[in-house]
């Protein structure tokens, strides 16, 4: 039996009937000369479930919600109704599987199993085959989320069995006497230890308020500061999906132009693909948008430990800047002041509160926000989340089929309509672009903005390289010399 943090379990208690704190995958699938078939990945998963812990174990409420939630090892675990198999339509294409995806973004995990749920994808063009995996975010975030997936990823199509040091056994449900004395032995020192962090919440807050005029910074965007759009709205559960994918070497190649981050270009991408969004809905607002940037926290030490160590950061996306250049400078620069903030407020002052936090009172809250729909009539905490995890830059492989494209979707919540999760594999960035279907109307227009936005850069840093096929779309070609079309390349699967 193990207690969720504070933090794991802010996930579920921010999760109401229309935003799903679960966090998705769709990992494309190239059999090649060899054949991939649902039984075939079904049976490496149930040979590495003493690997994947997250996978075994189920959530347990504490009565009256005294204290976070436990996981226990499932006595009832049924790998057959974690792991589905499906297919999509003819053609088979990227829009048949982004409607696929969008179906089970758009639907909650049961909390009375363990918090996942994989599908095996099947009729993509060219026979490849997707694996859309959903976790909850109470289980993972983007670092310990890719640990995980790399107990189901192989570096060669025929590897050898891994060793199992110690098999998982199921274990009883706690009774609800146990649970109430373990919460309560929790409990001692609470109060003291709340006070202690609302204090050290206190000093942190004044001494970077002293910090900030003494060196005249301008410190990062707060809270309630972002302008309204249409992407920041009540949420309903429905949601649209769209991927993109970029050569890594050009994103690259404006880093070293503008001698700024990868992240920067990823953000800079993403902030000229929403203004080009905002003006063709004749609504950019003249105050730039901020985004919500999550920061990994997780030290060495803490490496193979699964859950949440992540912070957060508010940045401008200078938006209201037109020159993509100034856009992107502006964006380094806010870059830059919000991560010395961060240094200087620590990563235990942003995670420890959420230890202290009244389970009841949080769930209650939100479900009373959504109900209300509070965000029609608010200005929104910020605009858009955009999250950026750096991958594997070699081939990995799935039950003897190579990976040929990796897309993210991470959670939207409400008031923020839009979540743009980035991750890089194997000398590509792939976007995940996850939306409420009713705030995001025109989410297809997306992915070929953002080649637009980075359109622009390459232009400004002078480093732009002819592509044979123009846009990307989920799964290319993989390296080994074959054409640069499209996984999902409707013309593959014309009959």
């Amino acid at each position: 039996m193990r207690r969720l943090s504070g933090l794991d379990a802010m996930f579920l208690y921010l999760e109401t009937p229309s935003a799903h704190m679960h966090v998705t995958g769709v990992y494309v699938l190239d059999p090649a000369e060899g054949e991939l078939s649902f039984e075939s990945v079904r049976e490496m998963v149930s040979s590495r479930l003493p690997l994947a812990a997250p996978f075994r174990r189920r959530l347990v409420e504490v009565p009256f919600k005294l204290h976070h939630p436990v996981f226990v090892e499932d006595p009832d675990f049924d790998l057959d109704y974690h792991i589905r198999r499906a297919a999509v339509p003819r053609p088979g294409g990227e829009e048949e599987l982004a409607g696929f995806v969008a179906q089970v973004v758009g639907l909650p995990l049961d909390r009375a199993r363990p918090l996942w749920e994989m599908y095996v994808v099947e009729g993509l063009a060219g026979g490849r085959v997707a694996v859309v995996g959903k976790m909850h975010h109470a289980v993972i975030d983007g670092v310990s989320g890719a640990e995980i997936m790399a107990t189901l990823l192989d570096l060669e199509p025929n590897p050898p069995e891994r060793e199992i040091v110690d098999p998982w056994r199921p274990e009883p449900l706690p009774t609800d006497a146990e649970m109430l004395a373990f919460a309560m032995a929790a409990l001692v020192g609470h109060p003291v230890r709340a006070a202690r962090s609302a204090l050290r919440v206190v000093e942190t807050a004044l001494h970077l308020t002293e910090h900030n005029r003494a060196s005249g910074v301008v410190p990062p965007p707060s809270l309630f500061s972002a302008p309204k759009t249409s992407l920041n709205q009540a949420l309903t559960p429905h949601r649209r999906v769209a991927f993109a994918e970029m050569p890594l070497d050009d994103l690259k190649a404006v880093k070293n132009h503008f001698s700024c981050k990868v992240n920067d270009v990823v953000l800079a991408v993403s902030a000229g693909a929403l203004r080009r969004y905002l003006l063709d809905g004749f609504e950019l607002p003249d105050d730039p948008l901020v985004a919500m940037v999550p920061m990994s926290v997780r030290t060495e030490t803490e490496m193979g430990f699964h859950g949440n160590r992540v912070s957060a950061m508010l940045t401008s996306l200078a938006t209201n800047l037109a020159d993509p250049s100034e856009r992107l400078r502006a964006i380094a620069e806010g870059m830059r002041v919000a991560k010395t903030q961060e240094e200087l407020i620590g990563a235990a002052t942003l995670t420890d509160w959420t230890e202290f936090t009244f389970p009841a009172l949080i769930g209650r809250a939100s479900r009373l926000t959504s109900s209300m729909r509070v965000f029609d009539r608010m200005r929104p905490l910020f605009n858009v989340t955009i999250s950026n995890v750096p991958g594997p830059s070699f081939p990995l492989f799935m039950a003897g089929a190579r990976m040929v494209g990796m897309y993210p979707f991470g959670p939207v919540a409400e008031g923020i309509g839009l979540n743009m999760t980035v991750m890089s594999y194997c000398g590509h960035v792939y976007f995940g672009l996850n939306g409420c279907r009713e705030t995001v109307p025109r989410m297809g227009e997306l992915p070929k903005m953002l080649h637009e936005s980075l359109d622009e850069l390459l232009d400004t840093a002078r480093a732009r390289r002819p592509r044979s096929t123009g846009r990307r779309s989920p799964a290319r070609g993989d390296a080994r010399g074959e054409p640069e079309r499209g996984v999902l390349d409707q013309r593959a699967a014309t009959p």
